[in-house]
């Protein structure tokens, strides 16, 4: 069920939707697990993200950024949200080769 707490809708999960919830998790850390060796300098984001997309079609599951659409009127575009250094937003991967000591973020 839902409730609104402070102006913002709750979702309850019952047994089923906690599994569920935990499966997805489980997934989406198998891809970030997969990714882990190729994130080195030289790579891109975009790379990344033909890694990630490529993984999930084995898995069998969907990236959930591809087509979202949010508050913009413009799908978006990638399988991965990915930011270097100290973007404060998640941002479009690209064809940028990282450098050495760059973190970089995924979701």
């Amino acid at each position: 069920y839902q409730r609104r707490v402070h102006g913002m809708s709750i979702t309850y999960k019952d047994a089923a939707g906690i599994e569920a919830m935990r499966v997805a998790c489980r997934l989406g850390s198998e891809v970030l697990d997969y990714l882990t060796p190729f994130i080195k300098p030289g790579i891109t984001t975009n790379d990344v993200d033909r890694l990630a997309a490529e993984y999930m079609v084995k898995q069998g599951t969907t990236s959930a950024t591809v087509g979202y659409m949010g508050a913009s009127s413009v799908p978006f575009p990638k399988s991965l949200c990915t930011s270097v250094n100290h973007v404060v937003c998640h941002g479009i991967p690209n064809d940028k080769p990282l450098k050495k000591g760059e973190p970089m973020y995924s979701a």
